[in-house]
């Protein structure tokens, strides 16, 4: 058997995979060889020791798309030679430049690409082209951390490891919701909690899967954190709980930041801005202070704010305050969305920086120009994500080159964005596939290599670099995104770009942060020590963690940065950043209808981004079979809506000031599901899905475009929208091949193990079939609803079956599918009829396939094998509950449905007690079952 070990394509925790084959050959093989290949953890990878998370588990079902981009193409779909394809960019490129000059070009890019692909792409632009609009979809989820570790420290640096989360005795999860979106790293916490007593509080509007497993969970009002940390800071310096000594010695501004802080919170109730208690403020504050090993991580519920910068600073500010930075255990920690968003940073990727972390000062470009002899070196800064689509839908950007990245659905407003392309004179896309919203919208589309056959380099989170390596053949013309960036700068005229392999491009960056440490030997990022490596030690890398000055730290990963309380500042020190706030020029509108409420948008626990590599795996959409809107009872009650309503969910227009407000009024479809650990006026949309899957597009058709002023990221967060019904008289599910003469306003696809459906709405209340179809028709009449059955044979077989209701037509979607094929005969109508009266049971663990009945059953079966001499009491149910998960396996695995499988248990072991009266002796109370 042979193996590869290479690194996971979603998130930043940055996890090793082991890759393996049966077959007598080594690595890479054909395509048509994946079935002999197997994927574990890699033991020995520090990020993740071995484990790996629902996604990472399924990797290998994301190879094969259901329409794989094999060659380029035009925009009639047409295949084309590389060389053509080669020649049309660079030829309009130069044309773009020639009459409208090098900033009417842009490029965007992704943290999915390899860090050498990033590198080639700012090389190119940045030095060559003479543009620096060239920014990420890292704006979109990482860019207000970047931003306030830049005004704190100096430099975009994640100062501490991942160690450190096993090291603290108290762990601040800050608008993230780790055990869905960092999984492998929350098991880390949770076994941390689990050896040395840590405590785990979570600061989140939403009783998430994280929040329902801490230790304390502060239910903040939406986009108030800054509120939290700011009155933290000032509780530190009234009770005299600073570190003093470190202040004076290795920070600067901490008495105009209190005294500020004084002047602007003279007379507020930090309770009353945060929506908590005083006692829970209190206690908080207190427990932060009882312990100097305090770690506080935030994800998207911080940065994906319009005070995002602001709101990381105050984080930064309070763990300075303590003096813990670059100490064990202790510190803020960027928990990154994507798996190489720190490797994008590192050489450039965001249009606010050149490579190395260098700016654009004269001294800083001439030390870039001369390193890549370009002749073009940008002078400023470029457009960020939003600014670059707004500049492409004025027409001030002409030609725009996307990369690996769908900003058709992944950008607010996206309808607008989506024109924007549409409308843009030239657009080239890089993808894996013919199918997202934004490669539809392409007059070229190239081939990129898709993640088990990329070579290279990604940096995690930590600043751990892993190398990724391919082990499978491309099927076609697939390319590295480097070799088709370096193909056009030559085509383009330009020398400097005759890269034969990703090896040669790591090493002249490695180069060229050598000659950044020369030059400024206070700038924290440094891979000097790889600078001189040969093709075999590249080839044989190690995941190693930068700082790298020496040849001899490739393999170390347990580091530290600023340990010594020098920061990358022109004077050595950290800097207080307070800003005054203007939040209320940046809050959402006020809630001033009874139709409106605010909205969040984030991760489901199985999908990835615009669910492009994902949406097709049927392990992976189980869980989340629709598009769905998530609210509390109270607030459906408000808006006027039910559980499994489908409802429109559209922006407020001129909500807030010009300047961060959409002029479109767009909206998205969603299925309404009733959800106590939302809080009441708000509601949670999936950040997922698109037309790939869904007719009605996504979240982000009904959120504006308001940024953050510092960071420039979009703040998708606790937005205001309006919630209307969507006029939908007949729902439906469709399996095998079925056409009715009616339009859908609702479709969604749903891949599933045996074939696949698509939920159906129709503004009508009934659907006829075109009539060259052979039909058979008739109504099962069930308590709740009437569904009407309308089977299409083919050869006597049953090809088509479409299943419609006034109501949410819920089967056993697997069960029905497997039927189509199957001949019409009695026994099959015997089983579709059984199938549509016993309903269907959500999926809760997807590595297990365990849905609620599963649970619902094991439970049961717990209560009936056991037999209690003195009454069930409340104390049985921990018993009860570990055997059923030793029996199904749920949450046991990678363990991100934890705490739903625990909610269901307790669930059914509630009902099952009250079926049990003449056993029951005590009612659990829900302190034992939450």
């Amino acid at each position: 058997m042979t193996s590869i070990n290479s690194s996971c394509a979603y998130c930043g925790v940055g996890c090793g995979v082991e890759v393996s084959s049966n077959l007598d050959q080594a690595l890479p093989l054909a395509t048509h060889q994946i079935d002999s290949l197997s994927l574990t953890g890699m033991a020995k990878h520090p990020a993740n020791l071995g484990r790996l998370c629902a996604k990472g588990e399924n990797l290998l079902a994301s190879i094969e798309q259901p329409t794989n981009l094999l060659y380029p193409q035009d925009a009639s779909g047409k295949s084309i030679s590389w060389n053509d394809a080669i020649n049309t960019i660079s030829q309009r490129f130069n044309e773009v430049i020639s009459e409208h000059g090098p900033q009417a070009v842009a490029f965007y890019l992704s943290g999915q690409l390899l860090t050498e692909d990033y590198y080639v792409a700012n090389k190119l632009a940045k030095g060559f082209i003479g543009t620096a609009n060239v920014d990420t979809n890292s704006r979109l989820c990482m860019s207000s951390a970047v931003s306030a570790h830049q005004r704190a420290f100096g430099e975009d640096v994640v100062s501490g490891n991942y160690q450190d989360f096993e090291q603290a005795r108290v762990i601040v999860l800050v608008g993230s919701n780790a055990a869905w979106t960092h999984p492998v790293l929350f098991q880390r916490m949770l076994a941390a909690r689990s050896a040395n007593g840590t405590k785990i509080v979570v600061v989140d509007p939403m009783a998430s899967a994280t929040a329902k497993q801490a230790d304390v969970h502060l239910a903040i009002k939406p986009g108030c954190d800054h509120h939290l940390f700011n009155g933290l800071l000032s509780y530190l310096a009234k009770h005299d709980l600073i570190d003093a000594p470190y202040i004076q010695a290795h920070t600067e501004h901490f008495d105009q930041a209190i005294q500020q802080i004084a002047t602007d919170y003279q007379d507020a109730d930090i309770a009353k801005l945060t929506g908590l208690s005083a006692d829970q403020v209190l206690a908080f504050y207190q427990l932060f202070v009882a312990h100097q090993q305090v770690i506080t991580a935030s994800c998207q519920g911080v940065n994906q704010s319009t005070l995002g910068t602001d709101t990381t600073n105050a984080i930064i500010n309070c763990h300075l305050a303590r003096g813990q930075v670059g100490k064990p255990g202790s510190g803020f920690f960027s928990l990154t969305g994507q798996p190489n968003a720190m490797g994008g940073r590192e050489v450039g990727g965001l249009a606010t920086q050149l490579a190395c972390h260098l700016g654009f000062a004269d001294k800083e470009r001439s030390l870039v120009a001369e390193h890549w002899e370009a002749p073009n070196i940008v002078g400023h800064k470029g457009l960020t994500a939003v600014e670059m689509f707004d500049a492409v839908a004025s027409g001030e950007i002409k030609a725009i080159w996307v990369l690996g990245t769908n900003p058709a659905a992944s950008l607010p407003d996206s309808h607008n964005v989506s024109k924007a392309l549409a409308d843009c004179p030239f657009v080239v896309v890089s993808d894996v596939t013919a199918d997202t919203d934004t490669a539809k919208l392409a007059d070229l589309l190239l081939p990129a290599l898709p993640w088990s056959q990329k070579d290279g380099t990604v940096t995690n989170s930590e600043r751990t670099i892993s190398r990724q390596r391919g082990f499978v053949i491309p099927k076609g013309e697939a390319k590295a995104d480097w070799w088709s960036l370096a193909q056009v700068a030559n085509a383009m005229g330009y020398a400097g770009f005759e890269y034969q392999s990703a090896y040669d491009v790591f090493v002249e960056h490695a180069q060229l942060s050598s000659k950044v440490k020369q030059a400024y030997p206070y700038k924290a990022f440094d891979i000097s020590g790889l600078a001189s490596i040969s093709y075999e030690q590249y080839q044989a890398l190690k995941p190693t963690q930068w700082p790298i000055n020496d040849t001899s730290q490739e393999g170390t990963t347990d580091r530290r940065v600023f340990t010594d309380g020098q920061f990358a500042t022109e004077t050595g020190k950290a800097q207080f950043v307070y800003s005054k706030q203007t939040n209320l020029e940046r809050s959402p509108s006020p809630i001033n209808k009874q139709n409106q409420l605010l909205l969040n948008s984030g991760r489901s626990r199985d999908q990835w981004h615009t669910m492009t590599r994902t949406g097709h795996i049927a392990k992976l959409r189980g869980h989340q079979v629709e598009p769905t809107i998530a609210m509390s009872q109270a607030t459906a009650n408000r808006v006027g809506v039910s559980q499994d309503q489908l409802i429109l969910c559209q922006p407020v227009v001129n909500c807030v000031n010009e300047d961060y407000v959409s002029t479109n009024n767009n909206a998205t479809i969603a299925r309404v599901e009733i959800d106590s650990s939302i809080g009441d006026d708000s509601a949670f949309m999936s950040m997922h899905w698109t037309k790939q899957f869904s007719q009605a597009g996504g979240v982000n058709q009904a959120l504006d475009s308001r940024y953050d002023p510092y960071s420039k990221q979009p703040g998708f967060k606790h937005q205001t929208v309006e919630i209307l019904d969507a006029g939908i008289k007949l729902q439906g599910a469709l399996f095998g091949t079925l056409e009715y003469a009616q339009t859908s306003v609702y479709q969604v696809q749903h891949t599933l193990y045996s074939g696949s459906c698509v939920h159906l709405g129709f503004a009508v209340d009934h659907v006829s079939l075109l009539s060259s179809q052979r039909s058979l028709s008739w109504t099962v009449s069930l308590p709740q609803q009437q569904i009407k059955v309308t089977c299409v044979t083919d050869n006597n077989c049953l090809s088509g079956l479409l299943l419609t209701s006034q109501t949410k037509v819920n089967v056993d979607l697997e069960a029905v599918a497997a039927l189509i094929g199957h001949e019409l005969a009695p026994d099959l109508l015997k089983t579709l009829h059984s199938l549509i009266r016993a309903g269907n049971s959500p999926l809760v663990c997807s590595c297990t396939g365990v849905s609620v009945a599963d649970i619902d059953a094991a439970v049961h079966q717990q209560l009936d094998n056991q037999v209690f001499e003195s009454g069930i009491k409340s104390a049985d149910f921990g018993k009860a509950l570990d055997a059923v998960q030793s029996n199904l396996g749920c949450g046991r695995q990678c363990g991100s449905c934890n705490s739903e499988v625990k909610q269901c248990a307790a669930d059914s072991w509630q009902i099952a007690l009250g079926e049990m009266q003449p056993y029951q002796a005590e009612k659990p109370a829900k302190e034992d079952v939450a």
